[in-house]
């Protein structure tokens, strides 16, 4: 008997879950887009499996701003596990080394400012980075190791929030592209006992926080109850993880235009820089880039109902 083809839903926003561990960032993706049935989907950035918190994901229209988020500010807490190393820098590695703890909240607190600010830090292996075509981790899972170039990075605040035996729990607010598991390493050396990730929990991506995510268990629940349809309460906006641009309303006659292609003015607009635009209904329509000569060009469209 013949399958029939699920007809998937045209539905566009951003659902703030709570990933649980244990789960790829895709895997949760996937499963969300499955309770949801949306035709298509997207994440803005991984966690690992260990990793737990905020993971914005975008359905329909908001995939077109998911770069956007991606290249946000990130805040985490982790839990460093000091006197040992592994080969993953976490928690899921074979353990490298053990060394003897000796220090205290004191020596941490000592060496954390050599780590705030402008660092470089060498990605690990067993990372989705890519080298001749394939993931670093897959060539780390068949024993290689490759040179990897530094990256520069920024570490907004890195706070030591407590001390029980030997581990430690830190809170992080860093640029995109950090790896805290590089961070948690590249600290143990400084203190000279070695450290791995314990635990990961991601507080914050752009403009989001734990306390607008939702659990994947409240999603099943509500789908348990309601079908997809009753999943539609937990979408926010596409233009959510934006709330910090600067917003511009056109009127009927320069919304026409825009939508097909053509730069416009508009009053009020800032000197320079990317803007929100809605339309004279109060409809988000897109972004847009202020060009040299004060007009608004389009670079993103939402596509019209």
């Amino acid at each position: 008997m013949a399958q029939v083809k699920r007809i998937r839903r045209n539905v566009s926003g951003i659902i703030l879950l709570d990933k649980p561990q244990g789960f790829t960032s895709n895997a949760a993706l996937q499963k969300v887009r499955w309770l949801l049935n949306a035709e298509k989907a997207g994440h803005t950035g991984s966690l690992d499996p260990l990793a737990t918190g905020v993971l914005p994901l975008c359905f329909g229209e908001a995939t077109k701003f998911s770069q956007y988020l991606l290249d946000s500010d990130k805040g985490y807490e982790t839990v460093m596990q000091l006197g040992q190393t592994t080969t993953t820098a976490d928690a899921e590695g074979e353990v490298l080394q053990e060394r003897e703890v000796t220090v205290g909240r004191a020596d941490i607190e000592a060496v954390l400012p050599a780590f705030r600010g402008p660092i470089q830090q060498v990605p690990p292996m067993y990372s989705a980075l890519k080298r001749d075509g394939q993931p670093l981790y897959k060539l780390a899972r068949a024993g290689e190791v490759v040179e990897r170039e530094a990256r520069s990075v920024t570490i907004g605040s890195l706070e030591l929030l407590a001390l029980e035996n030997t581990r430690a729990t830190l809170a992080v607010q860093c640029s995109k592209g950090t790896y805290i598991r590089t961070l948690v390493e590249d600290i143990g050396e400084r203190l000279g006992c070695g450290a791995y990730v314990a635990q990961l929990r991601r507080t914050q991506a752009g403009p989001f926080t734990l306390v607008q995510t939702v659990t994947l268990e409240a999603l099943e629940q509500a789908h348990a109850e309601g079908g997809s349809e009753a999943l539609d309460r937990f979408l926010m906006p596409a233009d959510s993880g934006l709330q910090d641009w600067p917003l511009l309303r056109f009127s009927e006659h320069s919304a026409f235009y825009w939508l097909h292609g053509q730069p416009v003015r508009a009053p009020e607009a800032p000197a320079f820089g990317m803007v929100r635009v809605q339309d004279h209904n109060g409809r988000f329509i897109g972004i847009g880039e202020v060009s040299e000569d004060g007009r608004i060009a389009p670079r993103r469209l939402i596509r019209s109902e």
